[in-house]
C-alpha cells in the first residue's frame, strides 16, 4: 500500500510538472518521488573505513525505516506550538532515514553535534525550548552525563531500535549568562535590520509567515557563536527547497551520481548534500568524521573507492588535501569528480585553482555563496573553462554569480540606498526565501537580512570584497584582511594561509608553507605586490591550519595559538593545577609542532622520543617560565631527561609549593639500558698511576690527537715537538700540561715538522694596534661577488662519507707521528655506526654499528690504542682503533651525549651522562674509579685543568662544577641560573663557559666569577681559546655572530654569519694561505665560514647541502666537519692565485 501512494504521488506530480501547475512541495514530498522512480537504487553509502565491506540502503530500504520510525514519533510525541525533534547522533548509515522519518511526522528536525561543548549544546535545546530528541544509543550515557545540570529528573525516555526517544524536562538553571544577557540587545538588532529592510516595500509586509505552522519548517540550526552570541535559525520548506530544485538542474545531477556529504550535519549545506541526491535518485556516501580529519585516506575512499562525483566543499577543507594530492587525485585528469562547488568562505584566486587541476582535468568549478541566515545558498557562479585553462597569468576576480531562484540579493551602502555600481553591504532575502532567527515567530514575506559581506558592483556583477569584520583600519588606510590572504596563497610556496587582526592592533599571517619557507622570505614576496600599510605585522608559520566542525578556518584558534606566542599568561592568572596541564599540553605540542594533534599527550610521553631536540627543549622552557611568570631551576634537565607528567610535577612544585601534588612522580625511563654490567665500581678508587698503559714507552708508535675547539692530545711526543706543532697547527701553546719526556727532537719528529708546514712560522701576531682602522663588526659584503672576487682562499671537497643519518658529533684526528701520510678522521652519526676514516682519501678504514644514536665525539686513550665514544643506549664504548672491535663497555644509567677527555697524567677517561653524574673510568682495568653527582644532566663535555689538576662540568640544571680529578670529590660550585650546553674551557688563569641566557662566563680556577660577558641570543657554542702571545677567546651566538674576547673580556670583533652558531670555532695557521692565525666557523644553515682571527674578516665561505651542528677540526690544509644530510665531509683550503 505504502508504494502504491508513492507512486500515485509521483505521477500527480509529474502531472503537474507537465502542466506547469504551482505545487507546494517539502523536503521529503521530494525525496519520496525520487524513492518511487529509484526504489532499488542504492540512496545510501555508509563506509567505516575500517577495512569492512560498505552498508548500502536502497531508496526503498531507506523509506520504510523512515516509515517506521515517523509512526514511532507520532504514537510518542504531541505538540504545543512549533514541531521540532532533536537529533543527537554521528553520521552513519541510518542518518538519512532518521532525518525523513522526523519530517514525515511531520516536525522539523534540529542536530545536535555531540563534539561541542555541552554548555552549546544546552544552550542550544533550550533556547529551542525542545521538548524531544532522538539520541543514537550508545551515545545515550554520554547525552546524559554532559546535560543533566539542565535537566530535570523527571525526563521520560522510550527506545525505538538503534535510538532513544527523550522527552525532555528543562530546569530554571542558566547555561550561560554571559549568553543570556546579551539576548536582548541581540534580538533587537535583528529585529531593526529586518524592519528597516521591509521600509522599502510596505506592500509586501502585509503577507507573512508563521512558523508555528504544522508545515512550514524543514530544519532547525544554530550558528556556531565564534563571532559573538549563537543564533537560532528555524528554516521553512519553501525557504530550502527552491535551492535544492534550481542546483540539481545546474550541476545536472541524475541518479548515476554519487555525493559526499562533506558537511557536519549541523552546517546548513549538509541539506543540499543530502537532498540533492535524495532527491535525484543518486547516492549519498557518508564516512566517520574521524576519516574527514585524515587527507589522504579521505582521498582514497572519495576518488578510488567510491568515485564520488559531486562535492561541495569550503576552500578550506579543500585545502586540507594539499595542492599535490588535489592535482593527483581530486582535480586529476582521470578524477571521478564532475562538479566541485566552493562556498562559505572566500573563493580561492584562479591562480591558485589552476596550480591545483591537472592538465587535461574537465571538473566543473562553481563558487556559491550564502548565508545560514537564509539557507542555504544565494548565488552560483560556475567559472568558465577558458578562465581555468589560461596560461596568460592574467588575475581577475571571480564573481558571484547570479540569484538562485526565489532569491532576491540586493546592494546598499551604508544610507540603505540600492548601489547600482560601486561598493556596498550585500542583503539577501526573497518572497518566500525567509528563516525564522531566535524568538521571532511571525515574518513578512520578501524579509530581507543583512549579510554583513561586502561587495564591488561593476556592470551588474558583483565581486567579493570580503566580510564587514574583515575590513579594517590600518596606518590611516582601509585594508582588506581576505585580500592580503589571498595575495599571500598566490606565493608559489604557500600551501595555505589564513590572517586576523588581533586586538584590533596587529596583522598576523599564518602559513603552512610546502618547503620550509621561511616568515622573512613570506614577508619578502608580499612587499613585492602589496602596498607596505597592508604588510602582516607578524607572520607564523605552522604545520596546519585549524577549522571549525563546519570547515571553515577557525579564528579563535589562530586567535589563542598567536597569543601563546607572544604573551603566555603570568603565574596570577593561572586558575590552578588543571589549566596548567592545559596549557602545559599546548605548550609540548606547539615546540613540537604537533599541534593538528587532536588527542591528548600521554603522560608518559618523552620529549626526545617525539622529536624534540635541546632547541626545542630552550623554547619550551622558556614558554613554561613565560606562563608560570618565574624562572624554574632544573626545568630544562627535566624536559630532556623526563616525561610530561615529571614536567608537570616539577612545574608544580615550583609554582604551588603549599598545595599537594595530585599526580605520583612516573619517573618515566627513556629508554632500557643494558644491564649494569662488570665495569660499574662506585666508591673504590685505585692508584691514579695504575691507569696507564704497562707499555708506554719510546718503542711505541707516537700520535696526536686533534679534536674540537683546538683540543689536542700528544701520545709519546716530546715536550719541544709538542708546543712546536701546537704553535703551527691551532695557534695553541701548551704552557698548561705538564713536562713527560725529553726535550731533544728525534730525527723522525725533525722530519715530521718540516712536512707539517712548507714555510717557517712567521712571527705570532700582538695586540691589535687601536689606532688601526678596522670595524669590529664584521658581517658578509653585500655584494657577495665583490667578496668571491677578492678571497684567496677556497675550500674544495676532498671527499666525503656517507654514514646513513644525520652526522652531529665532532670528528677526532689522529696522526701517526712515524707514519707521516696515516691519519685517520673518528666519527659516529645518529644511524648508530661510527667510522674510522683515511683523511687523505676517504677510504673507511673500518665501521662499527653500536647500539642505538652517537652524537658524542670521540677521544683516544692515553696509550693511542683505543677510541672512546657515548651513545644514547648510555654506553660508553671503548673501541680499538685498529679494526674497530670492542674493546670494553660501560654502562651509565641514561643518555651519554657529552664526549670523554682523557687525562694525559693519569690515563683516566672522564666522561657525563644523562643520569646526572660524571664517571672517571680506567679502561685498562676496566673499572669505575669514581662517579660523581653532578647536581642534573651533563650534556657538555669535562674539561681537564693539570695545573691546578680540577676537572671541570656543566650541567643542564645551570651548575659549573669543579672536581679533584682523582676522588670525583667537589672543589668548588657556581649556579649559573640557566642551562649550561657550552662546554667548560680553561688555560692557565681562567675557565670560560657559555650559558643559554646569551652570557660567557669567565672564572678563576678558585671559582670567583672574573667577568662576563653579553650577546643576542642563546650561547651553545663552547669557547675556543687560542694560544697566541696574545691569548684570546672566541666562540658563537644563537644570535647568529662570531665573538672575539681578550683574556681581560675586552671586545675584540664580531662578525655576523647568515644562521645561528652551535658549534665550536677552530683556530688554526696555515702559511701557504695566509701570515695571520685563521679561524674556521659553521654555522647551521650548513655554512662554513673561514676569516681571519686577528681582525675577523671573512677569508671564505663553502656552503654544504644540510644543517651544521658538527664543530670543524682543521689539520695542515684540511677541515673535516659532520652534516646532517648523512655525510662526514672533508674539504682542502686552497690559495686562490691572483690574475
Amino acid at each position: 500500500m505504502l508504494y502504491k501512494s508513492i507512486i500515485n504521488l509521483s505521477l500527480f506530480f509529474f502531472y503537474c510538472s507537465r502542466n506547469k501547475v504551482p505545487v507546494k512541495m517539502t523536503l521529503q514530498e521530494m525525496v519520496l518521488q525520487a524513492a518511487a522512480l529509484y526504489s532499488d537504487r542504492i540512496a545510501v553509502c555508509f563506509d567505516e573505513c575500517k577495512n569492512r565491506h560498505p552498508v548500502y540502503y536502497t531508496y526503498k530500504s531507506m523509506v520504510n525505516f523512515a516509515s517506521e520510525l515517523s509512526s514511532f514519533l507520532q504514537l510518542h510525541c504531541s505538540f504545543e506550538g512549533i514541531h521540532e525533534i532533536g537529533l543527537y547522533c554521528y553520521p552513519g548509515i541510518n542518518l538519512p532515514s532518521w532525518i525523513l522519518g522526523i519530517l514525515q511526522v511531520p516536525a522539523a528536525y534540529s542536530p545536535v553535534d555531540p563534539d561541542i561543548p555541552p554548555e552549546l549544546s544546552a544552550y542550544f535545546m533550550k533556547k529551542c525550548n525542545l521538548k524531544y530528541i532522538l539520541v543514537e544509543k550508545n551515545q545515550v550515557d554520554k547525552f546524559k552525563s554532559f546535560h543533566e545540570t539542565w535537566l530535570n529528573n523527571d525526563t521520560i525516555t522510550v527506545d525505538h531500535i538503534d535510538l532513544t526517544l527523550f522527552e525532555l524536562h528543562w530546569n530554571d538553571t542558566d547555561v550561560n549568562l554571559m549568553l543570556h544577557d546579551k539576548k536582548e540587545k541581540y534580538g533587537k538588532e535583528k529585529m531593526n535590520n529586518s524592519i528597516s529592510s521591509l521600509n522599502n516595500n510596505e506592500e509586501k509586509a502585509k503577507k507573512c509567515m508563521d512558523v508555528r505552522l504544522q508545515h512550514c519548517l524543514a530544519y532547525v540550526l544554530h550558528t556556531s557563536g565564534t563571532t559573538g552570541i549563537p543564533k537560532i535559525v528555524r528554516v521553512p520548506h519553501s525557504c530550502i527547497v527552491p535551492n535544492i530544485q534550481h542546483l540539481r538542474t545546474l550541476f545536472e545531477i541524475t541518479q548515476e551520481d554519487i555525493l559526499f556529504m562533506a558537511s557536519p550535519l549541523t552546517f546548513d549545506p549538509s541539506v543540499v548534500e543530502i537532498f540533492l541526491a535524495l532527491t535525484s535518485g543518486a547516492s549519498l556516501l557518508i564516512v566517520p568524521n574521524a576519516i574527514k580529519m585524515l587527507p589522504s585516506k579521505l582521498a582514497t575512499v572519495l576518488f578510488h573507492n567510491h568515485h564520488v562525483t559531486v562535492l561541495q566543499a569550503t576552500p578550506t577543507l579543500l585545502r586540507r588535501f594539499g595542492s599535490q594530492l588535489i592535482k593527483s587525485s581530486v582535480l586529476s585528469a582521470t578524477t571521478s569528480l564532475r562538479v566541485l562547488a566552493l562556498g562559505g568562505e572566500a573563493f580561492p584566486s584562479l591562480s591558485v585553482l589552476r596550480s591545483w587541476r591537472e592538465e587535461g582535468n574537465k571538473t566543473q568549478i562553481f563558487n556559491i555563496y550564502g548565508i545560514t541566515e537564509v539557507s542555504a545558498w544565494a548565488t552560483c557562479y560556475r567559472i568558465p573553462e577558458e578562465d581555468l585553462g589560461s596560461t596568460l597569468g592574467v588575475e581577475s576576480p571571480v564573481q558571484l554569480g547570479s540569484p538562485l531562484l526565489g532569491t532576491v540579493v540586493e546592494v546598499r551602502d551604508t544610507n540603505g540606498l540600492t548601489v547600482q555600481e560601486g561598493e556596498g553591504q550585500v542583503f539577501l532575502g526573497g518572497e518566500k526565501r525567509v528563516c525564522f532567527l531566535d524568538d521571532e515567530i511571525i515574518l513578512p514575506f520578501g524579509t530581507m537580512r543583512a549579510t554583513g559581506d561586502f561587495v564591488t558592483v561593476k556592470d551588474e556583477t558583483m565581486f567579493f570584497l570580503g566580510r564587514q569584520d574583515s575590513q579594517i583600519k590600518r596606518h590611516g588606510k582601509r585594508v582588506n584582511i581576505e585580500c592580503v590572504q589571498q595575495v599571500a596563497e598566490g606565493i608559489s610556496q604557500v600551501e595555505s594561509c589564513a590572517v586576523i587582526w588581533y586586538r584590533q592592533e596587529r596583522l598576523i599571517l599564518f602559513v603552512v608553507t610546502k618547503d620550509g619557507l621561511v616568515k622573512d622570505g613570506i614577508l619578502g614576496e608580499l612587499q613585492k605586490h602589496i602596498p607596505s600599510y597592508a604588510v602582516p605585522d607578524d607572520v607564523m608559520v605552522i604545520e596546519a591550519l585549524p577549522f571549525t566542525s563546519h570547515g571553515k578556518i577557525d579564528v579563535s584558534e589562530l586567535t589563542k595559538i598567536y597569543f601563546n606566542y607572544i604573551n603566555l599568561k603570568s603565574n596570577s592568572n593561572l586558575k590552578g593545577k588543571e589549566e596548567l596541564w592545559e596549557r602545559l599540553q599546548y605548550l609540548w605540542k606547539s615546540s613540537l609542532r604537533l599541534l593538528e594533534d587532536p588527542l591528548e599527550v600521554s603522560k608518559d610521553s618523552l620529549f626526545l622520543s617525539n622529536g624534540g631536540d635541546s632547541l626545542k627543549a630552550l623554547w619550551f622552557n622558556n614558554e613554561i617560565e613565560h606562563l608560570v611568570g618565574r624562572a624554574i631551576p632544573g626545568l630544562l634537565e627535566v624536559i630532556l631527561s623526563c616525561c610530561i607528567l615529571d614536567i608537570y610535577n616539577h612545574i608544580l612544585q615550583a609554582v604551588f609549593p603549599d598545595e599537594d601534588i595530585p599526580l605520583s612522580r612516573s619517573y618515566c625511563t627513556k629508554r632500557k639500558f643494558s644491564v649494569m654490567n662488570r665495569g660499574e665500581i662506585i666508591g673504590k678508587y685505585v692508584d691514579q698511576k695504575s691507569g696507564r698503559p704497562v707499555n708506554s714507552g719510546k718503542e711505541q708508535n707516537a700520535f696526536i690527537a686533534l679534536s674540537r675547539g683546538n683540543q689536542i692530545l700528544f701520545v709519546n711526543v716530546s715536550e719541544s715537538l709538542k708546543n712546536s706543532l701546537s704553535m703551527r697547527q691551532t695557534g695553541t701553546k701548551l704552557g698548561k700540561y705538564p713536562s713527560a719526556s725529553s726535550d731533544l727532537i728525534s730525527s723522525e719528529e725533525s722530519s715530521f715538522i718540516k712536512n707539517v708546514t712548507s714555510k717557517s712560522p712567521l712571527p705570532v701576531t700582538g695586540k691589535m694596534d687601536g689606532a688601526e682602522e678596522i670595524s669590529p663588526v664584521s658581517k658578509i659584503s653585500e655584494d657577495e661577488t665583490s667578496v668571491r672576487a677578492s678571497e684567496k682562499i677556497k675550500l674544495c671537497v676532498r671527499w666525503k662519507s656517507n654514514t646513513g643519518k644525520c652526522v652531529d658529533s665532532s670528528p677526532l684526528i689522529v696522526i701517526s707521528l712515524l707514519n707521516q701520510s696515516s691519519a685517520t678522521v673518528y666519527i659516529g652519526s645518529h644511524s648508530h655506526r661510527i667510522q674510522a676514516i683515511d683523511l687523505s682519501s676517504g677510504k673507511v678504514k673500518w665501521e662499527q654499528i653500536l647500539g642505538d644514536r652517537i652524537e658524542s665525539s670521540a677521544c683516544l686513550s692515553h696509550c693511542g690504542n683505543f677510541i672512546i665514544v657515548g651513545c644514547y643506549n648510555g654506553l660508553i664504548y671503548v673501541l680499538r682503533n685498529s679494526n674497530g672491535k670492542i674493546h670494553w663497555t660501560f654502562a651509565t644509567k641514561d643518555t651519554v651525549k657529552s664526549s670523554a677527555t682523557t687525562d694525559p697524567s693519569t690515563g683516566l677517561i672522564y666522561v657525563g651522562s644523562h643520569d646526572h653524574h660524571a664517571y672517571a673510568l680506567d679502561i685498562y682495568k676496566e673499572t669505575c674509579v669514581w662517579k660523581s653527582y653532578c647536581e642534573g644532566t651533563v650534556f657538555s663535555s669535562p674539561c681537564l685543568s693539570l695545573v691546578p689538576h680540577h676537572l671541570y662540568i656543566a650541567t643542564l640544571k645551570g651548575v659549573l662544577l669543579a672536581l679533584n680529578p682523582a676522588s670525583g670529590n667537589r672543589v668548588w660550585t657556581h649556579y649559573c641560573g640557566k642551562p649550561l650546553f657550552s662546554s667548560p674551557q680553561c688555560n692557565l688563569q681562567y675557565v670560560f663557559v657559555g650559558c643559554v641566557d646569551g652570557n660567557l662566563y669567565c672564572f678563576n680556577h678558585m671559582g670567583q666569577l672574573v667577568w662576563q660577558v653579553s650577546t643576542n641570543g642563546p650561547v651553545f657554542s663552547s669557547p675556543c681559546i687560542s694560544g697566541s702571545m696574545k691569548q684570546e677567546i672566541f666562540f658563537g651566538s644563537h644570535d647568529c655572530f662570531v665573538y672575539c674576547y681578550d683574556m681581560e673580556g675586552h671586545f675584540q670583533w664580531k662578525f655576523e654569519t647568515t644562521a645561528s652558531i652551535y658549534a665550536i670555532p677552530f683556530t688554526f695557521y696555515n702559511h701557504n694561505l695566509s701570515s695571520e692565525m685563521l679561524l674556521a666557523a659553521a654555522s647551521t644553515d650548513g655554512k662554513l665560514w673561514i676569516l681571519d682571527a686577528k681582525r675577523g674578516h671573512l677569508q671564505t665561505i663553502h656552503k654544504l647541502p644540510g644543517e651544521v651542528f658538527s664543530s670543524p677540526v682543521v689539520w695542515q690544509s684540511m677541515l673535516v666537519v659532520g652534516c646532517r644530510d648523512d655525510y662526514v665531509y672533508c674539504l682542502d683550503l686552497l690559495g686562490v692565485t691572483e690574475k
